[in-house]
């Protein structure tokens, strides 16, 4: 006959114990590799647009990112915009530039293209319709979510490439041509990978696709 041993009262909290640390290591690992996780996804459903030839949908890796364009302010610069979103030439755009908690930039059509991405001219490059002249506004605030076109240090000399700010820069007020802002989905920008010491961010996320809601 076989004895049955029972255990212990505390080899049972010891097993107990064993469990949970492996479930809480699972889940800590689980949730390291799922940025994503608690960002809320959007539902363009629940959306009435007013003027939806200047509603602008970003796709990016944790979701959809809502921008109103305004041609109000800068006609130019968000015909620009739209010629470019229209030409597919901003999907696959990486986030080559990334500001931790505070800006994103990406629409380096030339060189930053996720399948080819050149680190060492990023940036640099062009989109082949020429530079546009820049439209300031003093009416127009940079608040967290403002879309604008980037430039160099000279005024006019605004592209393809552009930025989202994810916090309050007031100091940007006059000094850039803003396209828009974003209206939903500023949790999915918060989520974009961010440089590690390097000037531009290595392997970085991209714009899986950016289109007009209404061509």
């Amino acid at each position: 006959m076989i004895k049955i041993i029972k255990p212990s009262l505390s080899e049972k909290i010891l097993f107990i114990f064993l469990i949970l640390l492996i479930i809480l290591t699972l889940g800590s690992f689980y949730l390291l590799n799922n940025k994503c996780l608690f960002v809320k996804k959007i539902d363009l459903n629940n959306f009435k647009f007013k003027d939806k030839q200047n509603i602008a949908i970003m796709e990016v890796e944790c979701g959809k990112v809502i921008i109103e364009l305004d041609p109000n302010i800068s006609p130019k610069a968000v015909n620009r915009f739209k010629k470019l979103i229209n030409k597919g030439f901003y999907n696959g755009s990486a986030f080559y530039r990334v500001i931790e908690n505070t800006l994103i930039q990406a629409g380096d059509i030339e060189y930053g293209n996720i399948s080819n991405i050149n680190y060492s001219k990023v940036g640099t490059g062009k989109s082949g319709l020429g530079k546009i002249k820049s439209e300031l506004s003093d009416n127009f605030l940079f608040n967290a979510g403002s879309v604008a076109f980037a430039r160099k240090e000279n005024f006019d000399t605004e592209d393809s490439e552009f930025f989202i700010t994810l916090i309050d820069i007031p100091i940007y007020q006059g000094e850039y041509t803003p396209i828009g802002r974003v209206i939903a989905g500023i949790d999915s920008l918060k989520k974009i990978k961010v440089g590690n010491k390097s000037t531009y961010v290595l392997k970085p996320d991209y714009i899986k696709s950016l289109r007009l809601l209404v061509n």
